[in-house]
């Protein structure tokens, strides 16, 4: 017996460093290469799957900023008829309130033609 614990205590005096395991851990499980073959092809579709989820994220944003961009297309459209329609408008107000439009006189006799 002293000898197996000589051997245990000269095993340990090895040149070991620092915040180094000196224990090995051994697995009770043995996957053998079907399980292998079967949990890599897992991981391949669980990153394929994150993938796809991502690509469709992104789409999403696209439709979304189609969204807005013909949004902003519609609003520059109405603005340009407002314009449009203000300049139309300041047109007929500064004609009536021109002084070529006050000293016009209404006509005492209209005739209309007729066929």
């Amino acid at each position: 017996m002293s000898q197996t614990n000589n051997y245990y205590v000269s095993r340990r005096q090895q040149n070991y460093s620092r915040n180094q395991n000196t224990t090995r851990f051994q697995s009770a499980v043995k996957l053998g290469p079907v399980a292998h073959t079967v949990l890599v092809a897992l991981m391949i579709i669980v990153l394929g799957l994150i993938y796809v989820t991502q690509a469709t994220r992104t789409t999403g944003y696209d439709y979304e900023a189609q969204k807005i961009d013909s949004q902003i297309a519609d609003y520059n459209e109405q603005k340009s008829e407002l314009e449009v329609e203000n300049a139309r408008l300041t047109a007929l107000e500064t004609v009536k309130n021109s002084s070529v439009a006050k000293e016009m006189t209404t006509p005492a006799n209209t005739q209309y033609v007729q066929e």
